[in-house]
């Protein structure tokens, strides 16, 4: 009876070095389930975001692998908070989105690191403008306390982060309100349009004071629209659009995706896919590097409450 025992566990022991010996077996097994996971934060028509990334996502994922055995997923999530959680859980591997979220994900919730510019939309970088119609009193900034401005959406970055936060650091009191309430002359009140073509027409309509919208937003205004308004200030400018990682993904894998990307529009069917993900141009290195934009960040939406 001993000597049998003794046989079966020399046996076992032999199966579990020829399985460590046999050349990628365990690592083999390993690679069938790596994914390359791509987050996104959305709200609402997350079935159809997720159909228009799927084909972006699985080029990736078939560029990174040379035996075709890496998978491209997609997470959808409602918010930035939670998007930084799945970064930190190691459930998302990279994002891409305009400046403001970024801050958000990278240096307040302190999960993900930038990669890469994006050209959303055929652009590089972008500005915010705050205009008025031409006929409007409203003439300068000043002329904006106890009036009201319009911003498009509470998550846009040139059309509410940006102006918003050019007022609040030119010393201007703002607050939200509603069209037509009374606001105090010491502030400047704001509500949301909801849309581009509401917000334009609210401010020639001189139902708002004045807007706020993107330098790429002016220039697609039709001709009649565009003579009727002018230009009150313009904040600085910031890479359209980024790609960052989780700070925990691999640096070889980092590597991998960041060249992945970077000679996409390269390739034919890797320029075709980025066409149909937002009319993306390209993707190129971050202008001064790392450092640099996310100093720029820090410098425009880092703002300490006084006391």
């Amino acid at each position: 009876m001993l000597v049998t025992r003794h046989a079966r566990k020399l046996a076992i022991l032999a199966s579990i070095l020829l399985f460590e010996m046999v050349p990628g077996s365990r690592a083999a097994g390993q690679r069938q389930a790596t994914t390359i996971t791509l987050g996104i934060v959305a709200e609402t028509n997350q079935q159809e975001i997720e159909a228009h990334f799927q084909d972006f996502v699985r080029y990736v994922a078939r560029k990174l692998s040379a035996a075709s055995k890496m998978e491209g997923k997609i997470v959808i999530t409602p918010t930035q908070s939670r998007l930084a959680n799945l970064l930190n859980e190691r459930k998302a591997d990279f994002y891409m989105e305009s400046s403001h979220p970024t801050y958000m994900i990278n240096d307040v919730y302190g999960a993900g690191k930038l990669l890469l510019r994006r050209w959303k939309g055929g652009m590089a970088d972008y500005h915010a403008s705050i205009f008025t119609a031409k006929n409007s009193p409203t003439k300068r900034l000043e002329d904006l306390r106890g009036k009201i401005i319009a911003f498009e959406d509470p998550e846009s970055t040139s059309g509410y982060f940006l102006p918003k936060l050019l007022l609040t650091r030119k010393g201007f009191k703002v607050s939200q309100t509603q069209l037509g309430a009374d606001v105090s002359r010491d502030q400047v009140g704001y509500v949301f349009a909801g849309s581009q073509d509401k917000l334009v027409d609210l401010v020639l309509t001189k139902k708002a004071a004045a807007g706020a919208f993107s330098n790429d937003d002016y220039a697609a205004l039709e001709e009649s629209k565009k003579s009727a308004i002018t230009i009150l200030a313009e904040t600085a400018s910031l890479p359209r659009h980024l790609v960052s990682v989780r700070k925990t993904l691999p640096p070889v894998l980092t590597k991998g995706l960041e060249k992945t990307l970077l000679a996409m529009h390269q390739n034919p069917e890797g320029r075709s896919i980025l066409q149909n993900a937002d009319g993306t141009t390209k993707f190129d290195a971050l202008p001064g590097g790392e450092l640099a934009v996310r100093q720029k960040l820090l410098d425009i939406y880092y703002f300490p409450q006084k006391k």
